[in-house]
């Protein structure tokens, strides 16, 4: 199939001497998956993409934050640590996923009956480290909240089909490269390959703007999950996408 598409435009009552120029529309920039060399290129622009989510400081921004001096330098650092750890065990155990010159676009999927959960992983991955650079209450957060009730909601949500399932982990687009369809193209990347092999997708979007955009890939909304350790609720919405269901059109890809 061929992504080139020619228009002509007539400049013959303008000053220029061409009377016809003709323009070819470049091909779209291809989905690429990569390896450790470039995960912390990847893990920079993961960082951006979701420099406003609550969920993402949900472990950095704790009550005993002034007690171990971290400044809103630090946080950030960690922030970007946290997205360098999450990509590096992804590139040893899942799918990285990269669109745009410099990484705009990324996408960590886990393919079914792979996880990142193991000791070994987590310690190459430098996944470890995060038990001595959260604080206290980051720690409980990290190991005592958040991870075991990914786990066990996945698991529930899936049921029988969890080993067989696919997951999307995360998937961010730097602000100045949204609006261009990089996540529809991260998305269908795999959905293409899901949908052949007739097995389901999850995902847990920690926006709720983003609910909309993950229903036109085709996922529906089956539950949620609460962080409750703060002063307020922080939620999750989970999402599934049967196999072979289609597109909800839309004007402009996200």
């Amino acid at each position: 199939m061929s992504f080139e598409s020619t228009t002509t435009v007539d400049l013959s009552s303008t000053a220029y001497s061409s009377t016809n120029v003709s323009f070819v529309k470049p091909p779209p920039l291809p989905v690429r998956q990569i390896g450790l060399k470039e995960s912390k290129a990847a893990a920079a622009s993961l960082a951006k993409a979701f420099e406003g989510d609550e969920v993402s400081f949900y472990f950095l921004d704790t009550p005993d934050k002034k007690d171990s001096r971290r400044s809103s330098d630090a946080t950030w650092k960690l922030h970007t640590k946290i997205m360098e750890y999450t990509v590096a065990a992804h590139c040893r155990k899942g799918l990285v996923l990269s669109i745009g010159e410099n990484h705009e676009g990324v996408a960590l999927w886990m393919p079914p009956g792979h996880n990142m959960d193991d000791w070994w992983t987590m310690f190459r991955s430098g996944m470890w480290k995060l038990y001595f650079k959260l604080s206290k209450e980051g720690r409980k957060r990290w190991f005592r909240e958040f991870l075991p009730k990914l786990h066990d909601t996945k698991e529930e949500v899936m049921a029988e089909r969890d080993p067989n399932s696919w997951y999307l982990v995360y998937i961010g687009v730097i602000p100045d490269a949204q609006g261009r369809g990089y996540s529809r193209r991260l998305v269908e990347h795999v959905t293409v390959m899901a949908d052949a092999l007739n097995e389901p997708c999850y995902v847990e979007s920690s926006a709720r703007k983003n609910v909309a955009i993950y229903e036109r890939f085709g996922f529906q909304r089956r539950t949620e999950l609460i962080l409750n350790r703060a002063d307020h609720e922080v939620m999750l919405d989970i999402m599934v996408r049967e196999p072979g269901v289609h597109y909800i059109p839309h004007s402009e890809k996200p």
